[in-house]
């Protein structure tokens, strides 16, 4: 696993801006310092800040309109930040291009946060919220026919949750499911799980040990399939599936064994490794070219999905 030329100037860059390892950080510090890393999106036609009636509360969304006239298909999107950190801004980036590339809306879910919320809350604001999007489809200028459900890392987790609750529950009919670095199952025993220990790299086994304690709320939980998707009976009757993985990455081995689940289940599943890249690359868009392929990769896929091409 050596990272590649662009991979290894921003992981030197990091460490020269005195990079510390999240599961050293305390809950406030390493939120300071996911926020310390958000970078500013492109342009598009138009975003609204919402609040929608979430099963806690009040629940922030960031509403994204392509250019054009509606309706329009809809992504959901789940943040990532290991149910922990992150929030509207942290992953803007990826959905202003995806907002744009695959000319959808994008909606993306400011859900509660752990420790002080902890699971299943970020599962039940993400049903919610996608619910939401389904039901106010006219007024949002949405295809309802048309609507997945996506995020990175833990969002990738809640999306492909959302999905299973969809199926179980009758609805909202998701027609894609975005799969970008999913978390999958609370177990880590992967070989890239126990591989990626280098405090050098943006997660390693260590951080995902300290989400995971932070999230749960005992061990009972890391068999739920609400939390670890991978345990779930059946996958059998998911909407079709992108996995993107990283290379570098503890949680590589997981997604790509969920991808196999998928296809096993016979759930139309394509799964892309991106070499010599670590977790987070897909956020690295305007630094790093895999980052940037990745992307147009996910919004092929999303176009493909909601027929546009």
């Amino acid at each position: 696993m050596t990272p590649d030329p662009q991979m290894l100037a921003i992981l030197d860059q990091m460490k020269a801006a005195g990079w510390k390892p999240t599961h050293t950080l305390s809950v406030a510090e390493a939120r300071r310092a996911f926020k310390s890393h958000v970078a500013k999106g492109a342009p598009v036609a138009r975003t609204v800040d919402h609040t929608i009636p979430g099963p806690g509360g009040a629940l922030p969304v960031r509403i994204h309109w392509p250019a054009g006239s509606g309706p329009f298909p809809a992504l959901v999107f789940f943040h990532g930040g290991g149910w922990v950190l992150g929030d509207l801004d942290s992953h803007d980036v990826t959905c202003r291009s995806l907002t744009n590339q695959a000319s959808c809306v994008t909606v993306s879910v400011d859900y509660r946060l752990a420790p002080e919320h902890k699971f299943p809350a970020a599962v039940e604001d993400a049903y919610a919220a996608t619910c939401w999007v389904s039901d106010h489809a006219a007024e949002l200028s949405v295809d309802p026919s048309r609507l997945a459900a996506g995020g990175a890392s833990a969002g990738g987790n809640l999306a492909t949750v959302v999905s299973l609750m969809a199926r179980e529950r009758g609805g909202p009919a998701l027609v894609f499911q975005l799969l970008i670095y999913p978390v999958t199952d609370a177990a880590l025993d992967t070989p890239s799980a126990r591989a990626v220990i280098s405090d050098a790299y943006p997660l390693t086994r260590a951080d995902m040990e300290w989400f995971w304690e932070h999230y749960l709320r005992g061990e009972a939980d890391r068999r739920d399939p609400r939390a670890s998707p991978a345990l779930a009976p059946t996958l059998a009757g998911l909407p079709p599936a992108l996995v993107v993985t990283a290379e570098i990455d503890p949680l590589c081995d997981e997604g790509e064994r969920y991808a196999q689940a998928l296809t096993r289940a016979g759930v139309a599943t394509a799964c892309t490794r991106y070499d010599g890249v670590t977790h987070g690359f897909v956020g690295m868009e305007c630094e790093l070219d895999k980052g940037r392929a990745a992307v147009a990769e996910c919004a092929r896929a999303l176009r493909s999905a909601f027929s546009l091409s």
